[in-house]
């Protein structure tokens, strides 16, 4: 069922039954029909959502802009093909919760018609920062699953003085091969990909790690890379989970990211294999991310395989194609079984961060009997963090939160490699989620309660200088009257004074 390893650069790790021989032999899929309404969230990235500039019933193209993106950390979104904004919603998200997000409703008119592409001569020519410019412009983000916009990543790098591009090509979740086909068909684009992030950020050096269970398209990306002698391409051990990128960037350069820090802390920044696709198409061919490739397997499905499937199209037109049986599947995961999300209705739009639509049996999700803690300790030699992860789990029941976090709760990626090697079925990393959830919701009470403190301290703060300028006020007043007063008395008593000086005067002249 699974293996531990020994290695002085790699720290835990599970090998799980792969499910990867029913796709990753398949050519990927380019005549996906092209459905009639794409529904594109304006929230497919890592920070601010875009902002829709297209209103009900405009004509669009094929790779045409619907929403700009909003300040630094946002991305663009573009049409994926040509036809009429229908509406601009609320539409459901591809989440567990499947609440509803900002939605561009477009209709294609079937002609498939492209917008003006603004192709340069030579991409390799141009400068550093036009690249991130463009990159930026095409909406390309993280298609690993962080979906962080790429073109901050890569100015990020060159500021930092990044010495090595770090290429994740490890693809280590069970059932997922669309990056493992993405480079035994496309190795050239690929590579030209690399060197245009290279360029961008002004980086001598690139590492590419592809897991050793990909023997195909080690094979092409050598050939890609043949005369390219700054561009490495490297077999790591098959283990779960080497797409992590510490463990990758760990095992390649035997360097260590610091705990609270970053891969840029030390001179290296990582993308996906498929981000560097998705750079090609930007740079070289002016096309913006529109489409993306996902893995669609599982055995609730009778034709497993990798699909190009165009942003916003709905999860239930995928399966279909793939011939879905609705009533074998017991669950639909987007992403990877390990660490992907299980939606609650397959009526939600293939996103950038989608590398993978699961339709899972009864069978595959089975979940044995819980059993009491046997003290074997094989959860600790699975966590590739090097965490503890009973003892977490244990303070978590009792709520002990706090007690979690100081055994190292926060540095969880929750990669559920405790849970699979736990004989005794316990579900740890759900433990781990939960506790996350209680402290995110802690902080955000705590967060209110100072905001509320704040408020009330200003308003205090407001009413007694409101006080104070009432009170500075009146004894201005008062000291105002006071004063006119005074003026007043003062005039009275010089007229007095003046009435018996002339008096006198007057009894003469009237006695004369």
């Amino acid at each position: 069922m699974f293996a531990l390893f020994e290695n002085p650069r790699l720290r835990g790790g599970i090998h799980a039954e792969e499910h990867k021989t029913e796709t990753s032999s398949l050519p990927i899929a380019t005549d996906f029909p092209l459905p009639k309404k794409l529904y594109i969230p304006v929230q497919q990235h890592v920070g601010k959502p875009a902002e829709p500039l297209v209103m009900v019933g405009d004509k669009v193209l094929k790779g045409q802009l619907l929403a700009y993106s909003q300040g630094t950390i946002s991305a663009p979104v573009h049409a994926p093909t040509s036809g009429t904004i229908v509406d601009v919603k609320d539409f459901p998200a591809p989440h567990p919760s499947a609440l509803p997000i900002r939605t561009v409703v477009l209709e294609s008119d079937g002609l498939e018609q492209w917008a003006e592409l603004n192709v340069v001569e030579d991409p390799f020519q141009l400068d550093p920062e036009e690249i991130c410019l463009r990159v930026g412009a095409a909406g390309v983000v993280g298609l690993g699953g962080a979906v962080f916009p790429s073109a901050v990543k890569l100015s990020l790098g060159r500021k930092n003085k990044i010495h090595t591009l770090l290429i994740n090509a490890g693809e280590c979740e069970p059932y997922l091969t669309c990056d493992d086909r993405l480079m035994q068909e496309r190795a050239a684009e690929i590579v030209a990909g690399i060197r245009l992030m290279l360029r961008g950020m002004d980086a001598p050096k690139a590492l590419v790690g592809i897991e050793d269970n990909k023997p195909e398209a080690f094979a092409a990306m050598r050939e890609a890379t043949r005369n390219l002698p700054n561009i490495v391409v490297s077999q790591v051990p098959t283990r779960y989970p080497m797409g992590w990128d510490r463990q990758m960037l760990r095992y390649l350069t035997g360097q260590e990211i610091p705990a609270d820090g970053r891969a840029t802390d030390i001179g290296v920044v990582v993308h996906n294999v498929a981000t560097a696709y998705a750079v090609y198409k930007a740079v070289c061919l002016g096309q913006p991310l529109i489409s993306r490739v996902v893995t669609v397997s599982g055995a609730a499905l009778a034709k497993p395989q990798n699909v190009e499937v165009p942003i916003g199209t709905l999860m239930s037109e995928v399966l279909a194609y793939c011939g879905l049986d609705k009533a074998k599947m017991a669950r639909l995961v987007m992403g990877g079984p390990m660490m992907g999300d299980a939606l609650p209705i397959a009526e939600v739009p293939v996103v950038k961060a989608c590398n993978g639509i699961l339709a899972l049996s009864h069978a595959d999700i089975e979940e044995p009997e819980v059993q009491p803690c046997i003290r074997c300790s094989s959860c600790v030699t699975a966590c590739p963090v090097g965490l503890l992860p009973l003892e977490m789990a244990s303070r978590i029941k009792v709520n002990q939160l706090d007690a979690a976090v100081d055994l190292g709760l926060k540095d969880c990626i929750s990669c559920g490699s405790c849970s699979y090697v736990c004989p005794s079925n316990i579900p740890l990393v759900h433990y781990f989620k939960f506790a996350s959830g209680e402290l995110v919701k802690r902080q955000q009470a705590e967060h209110k309660a100072e905001q509320t403190k704040r408020l009330i301290e200003d308003r205090n703060h407001r009413m007694e200088r409101i006080r104070l300028e009432a009170e500075a006020e009146a004894q201005r007043a008062a000291e105002a009257r006071a004063a006119r007063l005074a003026a007043q008395q003062q005039a009275q008593q010089a007229k007095a004074e003046g009435t018996e000086k002339t008096a006198p005067g007057v009894a003469a002249e009237e006695t004369a």
